[in-house]
């Protein structure tokens, strides 16, 4: 089963005059690109943290947030009344105003206001963890969903392709008959002698070169590969895109050979469907 790098997760707990919550969000990236923000008081967690999330999300440009939001009724800005009174007095001796007005001035001055550091609560702490788990685990889920819903594209667009490919093997007779056809009546224009035998040497080596068989095998190979790959168990977004330019190769080997336009239509159909898997394998883990 696949997993998509896109995915959300959310999780929150009510403590004792806070609301902890956490959220983790990703999109589709070529490596980890991680951005942690968690509150102050929490940094000395930030590398603890990280490893954790790069061990179960691997890929993806991920940002995960921890939010504190005070419920308590005291805050834990203070007003700096010192400081505000000081300001208060210089500015009275510059304009006249109302205290009111001062007050207003002053409380917008640097300092005017100050806040307590909070220390780092490991009981707090031991309660967000599970809190976290929760929240990661949300966005695994969100990743199988997501990557559920890809594989059952996926799947339909490789079927596409092989379809596509088995009307253009079924054209080959057609092709190879108007090869021949076309070859003799450019000679009979010519009103050349021509030896039958050595015509019919070269008629041979010129359809061999533009013979696709071996381009239908390898195809056919490729997109049952696709399909088991599909089906492991480890991040398989890299090797999903390398077997699509595998795919890509023989498709448009069978499109310069094709010399038909049946089959080269058909052609053109098989790279709309290769191009829309390949929009989509960038977003697999």
């Amino acid at each position: 089963m696949i997993l998509s790098m896109t995915g959300f997760g959310k999780a929150s707990l009510q403590l004792s005059g806070k609301k902890i919550t956490v959220e983790v969000k990703s999109l589709n990236s070529k490596g980890l690109d991680l951005n942690v923000r968690i509150p102050a008081p929490f940094r000395e967690m930030e590398l603890t943290l990280r490893n954790r999330i790069a061990a179960l999300l691997e890929r993806g440009k991920v940002d995960f947030s921890i939010y504190s939001e005070s419920t308590a009724d005291e805050s834990s800005s203070k007003i700096n009344t010192g400081i505000i009174t000081g300001y208060m007095n210089q500015l009275r001796e510059l304009a006249k105003a109302t205290d009111a007005e001062l007050l207003q001035m002053a409380v917008r001055m640097p300092d005017a206001f100050k806040t307590e550091r909070e220390e780092m609560n490991e009981e707090e702490w031991k309660q967000i963890i599970p809190v976290i788990d929760e929240a990661l685990q949300n966005i695994v889920t969100f990743r199988k969903n997501e990557g559920a819903v890809l594989e059952k594209e996926f799947i339909g667009r490789i079927e596409n392709i092989r379809k596509f490919m088995n009307e253009a093997i079924a054209l080959d007779p057609e092709r190879v008959t108007l090869i021949k056809d076309k070859l003799q009546t450019a000679i009979t224009e010519l009103k050349a002698n021509v030896d039958e035998n050595r015509f019919e040497q070269e008629l041979i080596y010129y359809l061999e070169k533009l013979d696709i068989t071996e381009e239908k095998v390898r195809l056919n190979n490729h997109l049952n590969y696709f399909l088991e790959t599909l089906q492991g168990n480890e991040a398989n977004g890299r090797k999903l895109g390398f077997i699509c330019q595998e795919i890509g190769r023989e498709i448009n080997t069978m499109g310069s050979k094709s010399n038909h336009a049946g089959m080269q239509k058909l052609v053109v159909q098989m790279k709309d469907e290769l191009e829309k898997i390949k929009e989509q394998v960038l977003n697999v883990l």
